[in-house]
């Protein structure tokens, strides 16, 4: 993707506990910057995680996680966390997520969340409130589920 195909970026220091023996990033930290930039995004639509989406009656379950590495990030970098929903499904829905040093992509990668009752944990159709607050923020075509650019 592009990075302008991006509407929301949220930026993040590399600390120093996030740095290995090798002077970069440890790999397994870039999930956890798919995690901060997840939260920011829901938070910026309106709808912050948890109580938006339990007040909804529902929860959301991480499916599957891909990620591929580009370049890494060293100790104090800038890291810009760009996340857009990429897919809308009846119960589930996909981030695309890309991590960049300035222009430089250094990590891209997807969430998939399945929302399922809290109790039951069964799947259950996503709420509408979180599925309208995607739509509005992303310019989603409802028949497309997807991006209109």
């Amino acid at each position: 993707m592009a990075r302008s195909d991006f509407r929301f970026t949220h930026r993040l220091r590399v600390r120093w506990s996030e740095v290995d023996k090798q002077d970069i990033v440890f790999n397994g930290h870039y999930l956890t910057y798919f995690d901060v930039g997840v939260t920011e995004y829901y938070r910026t639509i309106g709808m912050p995680y948890p109580d938006a989406i339990v007040s909804e009656g529902a929860d959301l379950y991480a499916k599957k996680a891909e990620i591929e590495y580009h370049a890494s990030a060293e100790y104090d970098d800038l890291i810009d966390v760009c996340v857009r929903v990429a897919r809308i499904g009846r119960s589930s829905f996909e981030f695309r997520i890309e991590l960049y040093r300035g222009e430089e992509l250094l990590v891209s990668g997807s969430l998939i969340y399945v929302n399922a009752h809290p109790e039951t944990r069964k799947s259950a159709p996503l709420p509408a409130p979180l599925t309208d607050a995607f739509k509005n923020f992303e310019s989603l075509a409802p028949e497309e589920g997807g991006a209109r650019r």
